[in-house]
This record gives C-alpha cells, sequence and structure tokens, in this order.
C-alpha cells in the first residue's frame, strides 16, 4: 500500500497557497509537513482528508480498497471532535460507530484508554479532563478504528513530555504494522526513518528524504 499525491494544488481568495505538489509516501512510511504559520500545512491535510473539495489534483491510496484516500484516514485537527456534554465512553462509541460503518475493524475502548494513559475515565464528562487529556482521548479515536492513514495537525499540542513520549510510541506501532502517516507539526515526533515536506511562502514546496528536526531545519 501507498499514498499517492499528484499535483495537488489550492488557492484561496486569488491566492495560491501551494501547487503541483507530488508526493508517494510508501508503507510504514511517515511524512512530517513543516512551515511557517499561514503556508498551508493544515490546508493540505485537510484536502488529504476530503474536506475541502475545491482544491485540484488528487490523493489516492493503491492497494487499498478505497476509491480515495480519505475514506481510510483518520484526521486529527486542531480540535478534538468530542462533545463536552457526553461522557469519554459516549463520545468514543459514537466515533467507533459512525467510522466503522466506512471500514476499518473496530477494536476495544477501553483497551484504547488504557493505551492513551487515561484508563477508567470512561464515565467522565468530556468537558471536565484538562486540555492534555482531551488531546489524549482525541488520539484514542485513532485507535478505536483501524484506519491505515494519519493525517495529523500538531498532534502533540497540550501534551507534557511523558504523553508525547506515549503518542510516538503510538505513531512507531502504527508505522510498524504497515500503516502511513503525515503530520503537520513544528516539533519533531520521535520517528526515524521520516521524510518532510517543507512548504513556504508564495507557494513554494520542498520535499526531502531526511527529518528536519533531526537536522535542525524546521522550515
Amino acid at each position: 500500500m501507498r499514498l499517492v499525491a499528484d499535483n495537488v494544488s489550492v488557492a484561496r481568495g486569488g491566492h495560491v497557497l501551494f501547487s503541483g505538489i507530488h508526493l508517494t509516501l510508501e508503507e510504514g512510511g511517515a511524512l512530517l509537513v513543516t512551515g511557517p504559520n499561514g503556508v498551508g500545512k493544515s490546508t493540505l491535510l485537510r484536502v488529504m482528508a476530503g474536506l475541502l473539495p475545491d482544491s485540484r489534483g488528487s490523493v489516492r491510496l493503491e492497494g487499498a480498497d478505497v476509491e480515495r484516500a480519505a475514506e481510510a484516514a483518520h484526521y486529527l485537527g486542531h480540535r478534538n471532535g468530542m462533545k463536552a456534554q457526553l461522557t469519554v465512553h459516549e463520545n468514543l462509541d459514537f466515533w467507533q460507530r459512525f467510522m466503522a460503518r466506512t471500514g476499518g475493524t473496530a477494536s476495544g475502548i477501553e483497551d484504547a484508554l488504557q493505551r492513551v494513559g487515561l484508563g477508567g475515565l470512561g464515565q467522565l464528562p468530556f468537558g471536565y479532563l484538562s486540555a492534555g487529556q482531551k488531546r489524549r482521548i482525541a488520539m484514542a479515536r485513532l485507535l478505536i478504528v483501524q484506519r491505515p492513514l494519519w493525517l495529523l495537525d500538531e498532534p502533540t499540542a497540550a501534551l507534557d513530555d511523558g504523553a508525547q513520549a506515549m503518542f510516538s510510541g503510538l505513531v512507531r506501532d502504527h508505522l510498524s504494522s504497515g500503516g502511513l502517516v503525515i503530520a503537520a507539526t513544528h516539533h519533531g515526533l520521535g520517528l526515524a526513518n521520516v521524510s518532510s515536506l517543507v512548504l513556504g511562502a508564495n507557494g513554494e514546496a520542498k520535499l526531502s528524504s531526511t527529518d528536519p528536526f533531526a537536522t535542525g531545519v524546521t522550515g
């Protein structure tokens, strides 16, 4: 399985955020999308997640039984996608039922909570949790329905060092099982053998086979 993006371009209000992006990500691969604020990192992930249908180009997942890559993707954006009034378990149960209808094998909610270090909190209202705990619950959503492509937008925001290390372990496990990860980030994720896409002003985009954070280059 591999992800192929072909001539992906997006403009907003007559301003080109990026254009002509071509990339291939092989099974078990991770791509870090970096660059200054406002250059289109989040926009690129939303294009890949199928949330911006007015973009140009195509993103496909070869070797998967789906028409579009978005159908086999988890998208974790800046917002956690949870209802404050519902319990943690109720929120995750909703997402599991909703996403399982569009493919993927479901796994246990409590097991997912244990893996993000919040076992036993399933009956608490989501709104009662700290910012870091809320982010970890959002990460549990990646685990309750199996999907090969993870699209992550600043995934470690609001996390302390221990939680960041925990999440890096989850990502490594996903990659070792043949999954794919594309993450927009200003920080390294503690991964080995990653490539990068650096977006810059005026729509330029530069692919590299190296981790920009390992070399001290963050775009």
